[in-house]
């Protein structure tokens, strides 16, 4: 049975950090590409951070030299590191994965968010 679990998140102070999450188990699992998207109020969702199978990483040009995404693949948990948080990171944040389970069985996804708030 996988079982998949975004966490942190939570309160920060402006020019704090905060770490998620994101972990899938239950089954043998080979994670593809692996994102966090991010919903604030009042806005669309976007692509914060992405970083695929072979390392490469993309991210939204207001938080590229602030957040760091990284992937361990023998546990199957990504993270994404939020230094030098700002308020206007205030908002929900999703994991994304997608992949295969097993040796060709294709998966995705999506978490349920997780609630980081920066006090302003």
């Amino acid at each position: 049975q996988e079982q998949f679990e975004e966490s942190g998140g939570g309160l920060a102070q402006p020019g704090g950090s905060l770490r998620l999450s994101c972990a899938a188990s239950g089954s043998l699992f080979s994670i593809q590409t692996a994102g966090w998207y991010r919903r604030a109020p009042g806005k669309e969702r976007k692509l914060v951070a992405r970083v695929t199978a072979d390392g490469d990483t993309n991210f939204d040009d207001s938080v590229k030299t602030r957040f760091t995404i990284s992937r361990d693949n023998a546990k199957n948990m990504v993270y994404l590191q939020m230094n030098n948080l700002q308020p206007d990171d205030t908002a929900v944040y999703y994991c994304n994965l997608n992949g295969t389970i097993g040796t060709h069985t294709p998966f995705v996804y999506r978490g349920k968010g997780i609630q980081v708030t920066v006090l302003s």
